[in-house]
């Protein structure tokens, strides 16, 4: 005998992330019900266009159990219910609902790598696909916390083995109850959320734009206004760094540093290849030590440093050329580094290129000294913009005198962007933030920013020397707020242009 499968797999036919979730939730309901009988069918033009009962019974039975006991929680576990407890305080009576997100197409049947979203990883600590967290309102005041999550696959309808998630394909994945231990709260089969959400009567606020089917569940319940509220807040509860967090910061900048040292070692191969090679170097230190890069690297040799954001990285690296590389390791925790140093590929800084980079190396210092509590968020920047107008103007560049020059942004045609940012689980992270919060705030200890002043000059720039045009110059180091002024927590990187060069030659015998 042989059964013809009649339900789809959702990632075998190639369903969008949220036409998964939507499927899912449309299922939602008693979790050892129909929607989890239903049987798996496979992939069109399958070499195997069904499964016989006698394999399906065969692939059900035979499996030891593999559930694992009195497991740990994970480190951040405390953190992560002390920022709930402040979510709860800051939306009382009011259901709060924030998901990790789906996987999103790549090609065809093939996706990128999932990322969870930001807010629920800080406040979860988990990072598993279409899990959500919902916070519940309680009578007597508080919430109840409860993360929604994918049990592990169902053996009784083939998913284990027949679905393009099914743990045979992609790994195994915690059941409910081991979440729970790891994760220090209740967790539910995330196929009954929509219907629990859509029962739910009350104010309700969603962290939007990572789960379609979630929010399609809750289409008569929130508000745009109320939502963007919620991820204001939850972009302003990052701002200030526990413990956990600095230390991942901290790991995470030492594997940057070592990612640099990396590339210094092999530039001559970068030279007989391209970019590319610098960009795959960089990598391989990420993905031993960390999780992944924490955003496109920036691997600019020659004019490409002059383009802010050049992550093509498919242009000659040649000698007499500066390299400027930005880049950062994000930890397994998902705490992303964000460091620019600019090399000359040679090893010998030329002495245009060393008059540029002393001017930014200049600013930044300036800017890092301006970090410190009780400063405004804005004094960083404003320093080193002020060094940075002083040098174009001394140059010939500009007119002044610089008051006039920076009351009128002159310096932005070669400076361009702001001088940093605040860093965390984000590369740009807190960025939903009020103004008020952040770039109008006060610094207190705990934030991390990031102090990254450059001058860029185009090739095709005919206002500037030739002698200057196609130079590009950043350098960034990471930041951390203390309560006696700063820490630089990239500072293993040397920055002077004179230990830059010894640098080099020490890397590279």
């Amino acid at each position: 005998m042989r059964r013809q499968d009649v339900a789809e797999a959702d990632q075998q036919q190639g369903a969008t992330g949220d036409e998964q979730r939507a499927a899912q939730n449309g299922a939602a309901g008693d979790a050892q019900g129909a929607a989890q009988d239903k049987p798996i069918k496979q992939r069109k033009n399958g070499l195997y266009p069904a499964v016989s009962d006698e394999l399906a019974a065969v692939m059900k039975t035979g499996w030891a159990d593999t559930e694992l006991h009195g497991l740990a929680p994970i480190a951040q576990a405390a953190h992560t219910a002390a920022r709930r407890a402040a979510l709860s305080a800051r939306f009382p009576g009011e259901r709060i609902v924030v998901p990790a997100g789906n996987l999103r197409r790549r090609s065809n049947d093939t996706d990128y790598p999932f990322r969870a979203g930001t807010e629920y990883v800080h406040l979860t600590g988990d990072q598993t696909q279409d899990a959500v967290l919902v916070l519940e309102p309680l009578a007597d005041g508080g919430h109840e916390a409860t993360a929604y999550l994918l049990p592990r696959s169902n053996r009784e309808n083939g998913e284990f083995w027949l679905d393009g998630q099914g743990e045979l394909w992609v790994g195994r994945r915690n059941s409910l109850e081991e979440a729970e231990q790891l994760l220090g709260l209740p967790c539910r089969d995330v196929r009954k959320a929509a219907a629990d959400l859509g029962a739910a009567t009350g104010p309700v606020r969603v962290v939007r734009g990572h789960d379609a089917g979630i929010e399609a569940a809750l289409t008569d319940k929130v508000t745009a206004e109320r939502d963007a509220e919620l991820t204001a807040y939850l972009s302003e509860l990052r701002a200030v760094k526990d413990d956990f967090e600095i230390a991942e910061l901290e790991q995470a900048c030492a594997s940057t540093a070592r990612g640099f040292e990396d590339v210094v070692k092999v530039l001559d191969k970068a030279e007989a290849t391209s970019e590319r090679y610098i960009e795959g170097t960089f990598f391989l230190r990420a993905r031993v030590e960390g999780n992944d890069v924490g955003y496109g690297s920036i691997c600019a040799s020659g004019p490409h440093a002059t383009t802010l954001h050049w992550v093509r990285n498919d242009g000659p690296v040649r000698s007499g050329d500066l390299l400027l590389l930005d880049a950062g390791v994000e930890t397994r925790s998902l705490y992303t580094a964000d460091v620019t140093r600019t090399l000359p590929v040679s090893g010998r800084f030329t002495p245009i290129q060393r008059k540029v980079y002393d001017a930014v190396h200049a600013a930044q210092q300036a800017g890092m000294d301006a970090v410190k509590p009780g400063a405004a968020y804005r004094d960083f920047h404003e320093a080193a913009q002020r060094v940075l107008a002083e040098h174009l103007v001394e140059w010939g560049l500009l007119d002044g005198p610089v008051t006039r020059v920076l009351e009128l942004g002159l310096q932005r045609r070669w400076t361009l962007h702001g001088t940093g940012h605040m860093l965390g689980l984000d590369v740009h992270d807190c960025a939903q933030a009020r103004t008020e919060a952040y770039v109008d705030c006060t610094l207190e200890p705990g934030m991390v920013l990031t102090v990254e002043p450059g001058l860029y000059f185009q090739a095709d720039d005919l206002t500037v020397p030739e002698e200057y045009r196609g130079i590009g110059v950043r350098i960034e180091d990471d930041i951390l707020v203390t309560p006696g002024g700063h820490r630089n927590l990239s500072g293993d990187l040397p920055r002077g242009a004179d230990e830059i060069e010894s640098w080099m030659a020490g890397l590279r015998g």
